[in-house]
């Protein structure tokens, strides 16, 4: 931990832009004031250090994961889970969950949160379990991860933005979901793929969302084959109140729908303005296991959403749990995985990290434009295809106009030993 932040920044000097331009940028509070050619702003550089020189850095809007597991996140070591599918994944991790203490998962989900900040994410939307096993936990085992996460959402406020989402499964009592939003959790969520009746469960958590006037995320249609919720969910908010967000992670299933069902379904998003969200890394690794030969792809029919003007988003869901043992917290990654695994542009995949993640989780815009919100990171890297395609490690980050994280590399590499001239 560096004591000398959080540092608020009145000015950043020489900053490349993705379209090559250099320039400065004034800040006020934890808002872009102004953007000129590199060299014509000024600030008073006293010794509180509001001036962040970066020297020709590539300066980017600073990237927001949707959909996290901060309960969950870390806890494959401990685990020790065998590598499959969703459902052996559920069950490692169900098992494991009994045993979990409220400290413990704090300290998983604040390591995770704060390994994000440094890697550039400063605002994080995460679900935490509504730990009711089959039903029959206690109220106080099963809000567990609620207050865990809600405690850590405290501890950050002012460093990086953190909304709550109730991940509530079937099994989970309608009164455990309650205890659980009553801590102060933002969202309703839940996984009604995983329902014997899909539809129903969908509607139970609607009913409490509306009743409570709440926003929803569901996990939707995670899985190759089965049933569809996602245009079930949409037409039954599609004139819901629109001060509030509705979207879904995950939507795999749509990947593999023939065109014309695909196009019904995604008629239903659009005319819901249902936001959908990507998740490349965990669906990547959770589906296909059953399909060895021409092993198929667990995305959502990203340039078919987007082409149609749905609202999409990315994220990188699990790091290192049951549901994916591997990660690196770190939104180029997602980006990059975009790119190679979803076909898009390396700008269309940093904008779904960025600014379409802001879209879907209602947070105000931010980026390199006045009025917006100064919420930036700068990388070492020459332009943001190089930014995607290398992750660099070195980055300043920036949260509402302040500096939270600053990560510098040093580097050495042998030196090339001369060429010894040509034997004639």
């Amino acid at each position: 931990m560096d004591q000398q932040l959080p540092r608020q920044i009145a000015l950043v000097r020489d900053a490349l832009l993705p379209d090559g331009r250099r320039v400065d940028v004034a800040i006020e509070g934890d808002t872009v004031a102004a953007i000129a050619p590199s060299g014509t702003l000024s600030a008073t550089a006293a010794a509180d250090g509001s001036v962040l020189d970066l020297h020709g850095s590539l300066l980017l809007t600073a990237p927001a994961e949707p959909h996290a597991h901060l309960d969950k996140a870390l806890s494959f070591d401990r685990i020790q889970p065998p590598l499959g599918d969703l459902g052996s994944a559920i069950d490692a991790w169900r098992d494991h969950a009994v045993t979990m203490t409220v400290d413990d998962i704090a300290d998983r989900a604040r390591t995770q949160a704060l390994t994000m900040l440094a890697g550039g994410t400063t605002a994080v939307r995460t679900h935490v379990d509504v730990l009711s096993g089959h039903g029959e936990a206690s109220l106080d085992d099963a809000t567990r991860g609620a207050r865990a996460l809600v405690q850590v959402r405290h501890e950050l406020a002012g460093l990086m933005d953190i909304e709550l989402v109730a991940l509530a499964g079937p099994h989970a009592p309608d009164a455990h979901v309650e205890a659980v939003l009553d801590l102060g959790v933002d969202l309703i969520g839940s996984a009604p793929h995983l329902a014997d009746d899909p539809d129903a469960d969908v509607d139970r958590l609607l009913a409490i969302a509306a009743r409570r006037g709440l926003g929803v995320d569901l996990h939707a249609d995670e899985n190759l084959d089965g049933p569809v919720t996602l245009d079930h969910y949409a037409r039954a908010v599609r004139d819901w109140p629109r001060d509030r967000q509705y979207s879904a992670g995950h939507c795999v299933r749509l990947g593999t729908l023939g065109p014309d069902r695909l196009a019904e379904v995604i008629a239903d998003l659009v005319a819901a303005d249902l936001g959908i969200i990507s998740l490349p890394i965990t669906n990547l690794y959770l589906q296909g296991w059953q399909h060895p030969v021409a092993t198929p792809r667990g995305l959502a029919p990203l340039r078919a959403l987007l082409d149609a003007g749905v609202r999409v988003a990315a994220g990188a869901d699990n790091v290192r749990d049951p549901f994916n043992p591997v990660g690196r917290s770190d939104a180029f990654e997602t980006a990059s995985l975009l790119v190679s695994a979803g076909h898009l542009t390396p700008d269309e995949a940093w904008s779904l990290v960025t600014d379409g993640a802001r879209s879907v989780m209602g947070l105000p815009v931010a980026g390199v434009t006045v009025g917006a919100r100064a919420d930036l990171v700068a990388v070492a890297a020459t332009n943001l295809v190089d930014a995607v395609a290398n992750a660099p490690a070195e980055r300043s980050v920036l949260s509402h106009g302040r500096l939270v994280a600053v990560t510098e590399v040093q580097r050495s590499v042998a030196a090339v030993r001369p060429t010894e001239p040509a034997v004639v």
